[in-house]
């Protein structure tokens, strides 16, 4: 029998998650669960770069642990894990920053995006986190990454610092494939459908949490930015938030943009919102609750990370003793 190829994606341990987190990462981490060896990480560590209250960034761990499970990843199909459970994601993303250019560093987009909204806490780690993400990657000998277009890039590194490894030491690392779904991959703000919907944006209704009851989603997607128009038209560049309102539902309804074309031909844009909004709420019942479910049960919740941390550390120790002796650590 084929081995399944292996998968390891990761979610920041940094809040209430998105309908675009939902769309564009968690319905695909459930369907690639049943033909792949799946690993999910909430990261808590990446969010470290940042200042943090220490009890809501434990909080934050607990949500996206729900978040995962309640969006359908099933813990006997997926190794679930919290990132500073699983020490050798440390240890093997310090070596790795001894094999990274401060060149390549240098050319992150994220990290110029990041200094310049955090100027007063420009830190070592926000500048070589990239290294730990492909330790992240590479521990698991991932041959697929799924990831959004913004991470591309640091996927790419990844997988030239392993290229650069195994030339140096001979083959240890897997080289990775970054998978970044075609549909429904890049969820845009409702306000500003330009930008990527963001858990952190500052921008009044401009996102959809995951949490959001009935009431406010409804509230939220009737308030969206669209256009004078009045048609119900894909056209990303003159029509932006129309299109990112049309995504949203063919994603939702598993129905292709030219159907959502055909079905709102002759409607406004009243009737086009109402449904979409709809179509949210309807998606979003079933995880309503399961996720308060699962947030009323601790020991619950404690048991999966404690059990995913198990599952993970053996899988990543064998990739870090094999570095361990091919550069010479004891």
């Amino acid at each position: 029998m084929e081995d399944k190829k292996v998968i390891l994606s990761g979610i920041q341990a940094t809040g209430n998650l998105t309908l675009g987190n939902y769309i564009g990462a968690l319905k695909n981490f459930v369907r690639m669960q049943d033909e792949f060896d799946c690993n999910y990480m909430i990261a808590n560590m990446h969010a470290l770069t940042v200042r943090r209250d220490p009890a809501e960034l434990k909080e934050n761990t607990l949500k996206v642990l729900a978040t995962y499970i309640a969006a359908g990843i099933d813990p006997e199909k997926s190794t679930i894990f919290v990132q500073s459970q699983v020490r050798e994601h440390a240890e093997l993303g310090w070596v790795l920053d001894c094999y990274t250019y401060m060149g390549e560093l240098n050319r992150m987009t994220q990290f110029k995006d990041k200094s310049a909204k955090h100027a007063d806490n420009i830190n070592a780690g926000l500048y070589t986190y990239p290294s730990l993400m492909a330790g992240d990657i590479l521990l698991y000998q991932a041959d697929i990454v799924p990831t959004g277009e913004d991470q591309k890039q640091h996927v790419e590194l990844t997988r030239d610092i392993a290229e650069r490894f195994n030339k140096l030491y001979g083959d240890t690392f897997k080289i990775p494939e970054p998978y970044i779904p075609k549909a429904g991959a890049r969820i845009m703000g409702l306000q500003d459908p330009t930008s990527k919907m963001s858990k952190s944006s500052t921008i009044p209704n401009d996102t959809i949490l995951l949490v959001d009851t009935p009431e406010d989603i409804m509230k939220k997607v009737k308030k969206a930015v669209t256009d004078s128009e009045g048609v119900v038209k894909y056209d990303v560049a003159n029509k932006p938030g129309v299109s990112n309102l049309m995504t949203i539902y063919s994603v939702i309804n598993n129905i292709t943009l030219d159907d959502v074309e055909k079905e709102f031909e002759g409607k406004g844009y009243g009737d086009f919102k109402t449904a979409v909004a709809e179509a949210i709420v309807k998606e979003l019942e079933p995880f309503h609750k399961k996720y308060n479910e699962l947030m009323n049960n601790r020991e619950y919740l404690e048991k999966i990370y404690t059990e995913g941390a198990k599952k993970a550390s053996e899988k990543a120790s064998k990739t870090l003793r094999l570095v361990y002796e091919k550069v010479g650590l004891i």
